[in-house]
């Protein structure tokens, strides 16, 4: 099964759970069941649509999602799955 790590911003939904072992085929399936299993990581990882929000980026290993097939990019049972939410804030 493919590894996900939580980022600590997240883990307060996943009961404190900074990795967790998912079986799916893409990124689509991973954030399906990652949702399904912790209904609060829903509002955070997806919009309205059920699209991955913008300011959530995705690597599987370390490659961005969206250099590849955005939810479509292919999962394997060694993969890594980072979730790396940006963060706002400072000064200019």
């Amino acid at each position: 099964m493919a590894t996900v790590i939580i980022p600590t911003p997240l883990r307060k939904f996943t009961g404190n759970t900074s990795k967790l072992e998912i079986k799916a085929t893409n990124i689509k399936q991973t954030v399906d069941e990652l949702t399904m299993n912790f209904p609060d990581l829903r509002k955070h990882l997806l919009d309205e649509q059920g699209k991955i929000r913008n300011f959530i980026n995705i690597f599987v290993g370390n490659d961005d999602i969206r250099d590849l097939q955005k939810e479509n990019t292919l999962v394997r049972e060694d993969s890594i799955i980072s979730i790396i939410p940006a963060i706002a804030g400072g000064t200019a």
